[in-house]
């Protein structure tokens, strides 16, 4: 076990403890709980009154949303921390909340990782303050993943819908067709590899995100909340033919030993060694800033489909904004993340390239109608937008998917390093999800 998984777990059981002695960790306590009386009303005369917030992120567009925010209101100053990202910022988060002090006013949690945080009552439910109206204004899939465990936890401000991301000129050179199902993926891996043994059809050491939004997609719902009761269960047919089809690549070497974020995975991307990428669509910003050398020859396709015909898709990252309860001045908080969310900051964002999850923007023929010079020319917004809409419904994560995740390595990536199959890694990361679940106060079934 790493370091920062220690560090993690150890955070995690923070912020149960906070909790228990008065509730198990995990109850939800009382329906609809106010925001500390605080109304929309209260709201705007914040706003007039002025103050400071804190807002802890890792988004770099948030930085003009914030400038442009106290440009609008003058009396308000917005200070944004970046206290890391992934493990290290949910485990600041953690011991802030824990220690009852020092926490930030705003947070910027994925949705995997939002259960954690609204199943123990550490972040305000929205609903009070008329969030529970917006239903319209979001994309299906983020607007679900918001509005986990009886309210609205944080207001949604990116999504991943997903995408094939595939070098053209890759494809084009040695005569092979970009797949459409997964099935022709793995024959395009192998075509790929046997033209060229440096290409790999794509790069893969263990992804927890990268595995449940293609099981998402395929129609696993491993993961049922229910309050404190949990479900943990990768036998299902979704989870299955992932498996399949994933240890077909792992069996035949075809996807590439790099680690995504690295300098050698930015490197496969520029060069084409590494073919395809199935990703969210915050990505394009990732390839222009990384992997310049391959502008040009990338294009973006649909996510192939695990039967032919079909049009599902799944989310791949995306985050919102929540409020803390440890936070000294809600009102003015709810003011900056309905600017970044709902009003004038989500432009700002999309125009400095990140994806929206505001059907008003994933609607605009302006948006959908961008031109990506990356990818020679192509309106792939199109194609985001259109998977936004192909989202399956139905999928849960854990309430403490972040302990999952961290964990993943330990199970499920022993098939990347050893004989062990992808299913018995899948059933030692269930095994394991479900001992901690139970640890921690849950009723975890199989």
């Amino acid at each position: 076990m790493t370091v920062t998984t220690r560090r993690l777990l150890r955070g995690v059981g923070l912020l149960c403890a906070a909790v228990l002695g008065t509730t198990a960790c995990g109850d939800r306590g009382s329906e609809n709980e106010t925001l500390r009386g605080v109304s929309a009303a209260d709201v705007r005369s914040a706003l007039a009154e002025g103050g400071s917030i804190t807002v802890w992120t890792w988004e770099p567009t948030l930085n003009q949303v914030a400038a442009d925010f106290e440009r609008k209101y003058p009396e308000v100053d917005v200070e944004l921390v970046n206290a890391g990202t992934g493990n290290d910022h949910y485990t600041a988060l953690q011991n802030a909340i824990s220690a009852g002090s020092g926490a930030p006013d705003v947070a910027q949690v994925e949705y995997f990782a939002l259960g954690q945080f609204a199943l123990t009552k550490a972040v305000h439910d929205l609903s009070p303050l008329g969030a529970d109206d917006l239903g319209d204004t979001f994309a299906p899939g983020p607007w679900n993943a918001v509005r986990a465990f009886g309210g609205v936890h944080a207001l949604p401000m990116d999504s991943g819908p997903m995408a094939l991301f595939y070098n053209k000129d890759v494809f084009d050179k040695h005569g092979v067709e970009v797949p459409t199902t997964w099935d022709e993926y793995v024959d395009a891996a192998r075509a790929l590899h046997e033209a060229d043994p440096d290409v790999h059809i794509t790069n893969d050491t263990g992804d927890p995100g990268l595995t449940t939004s293609l099981i998402w997609q395929a129609g696993g719902r491993p993961y049922r909340t229910e309050g404190t009761e949990v479900t943990v269960d990768f036998t299902d047919e979704g989870s299955t033919a992932y498996a399949e089809t994933w240890q077909k690549l792992l069996d035949e070497d075809l996807l590439a030993p790099v680690t995504s974020w690295s300098d050698e995975w930015y490197r496969g991307l520029a060069d084409g060694t590494i073919a395809t990428l199935p990703a969210g669509a915050w990505m394009p910003a990732n390839f222009a800033s990384g992997a310049p050398k391959g502008s040009g020859s990338w294009r973006v396709a649909p996510l192939p489909q695990w039967e032919e015909g079909a049009t599902g898709s799944a989310e791949n990252g995306g985050s919102g904004l929540a409020i803390p309860k440890a936070s000294g001045n809600e009102a003015l908080a709810y003011a900056f993340v309905q600017y970044a969310t709902t009003g004038d900051g989500v432009r700002t964002r999309v125009d400095a390239g990140a994806f929206p999850a505001t059907t008003e923007h994933l609607e605009s023929e302006e948006f959908l109608g961008t031109e990506f010079e990356y990818f020679g020319g192509q309106e792939a917004n199109r194609i985001f937008a259109q998977s936004s809409a192909d989202v399956s419904e139905g999928w849960n994560y854990l309430p403490y998917q972040v302990y999952a995740n961290a964990v993943f390595n330990d199970t499920v990536g022993k098939a990347y390093v050893s004989d062990r199959p992808l299913s018995e890694g899948l059933k030692a990361w269930q095994r394991s999800c479900i001992e901690y679940g139970r640890e921690q106060g849950f009723t975890v079934d199989e």
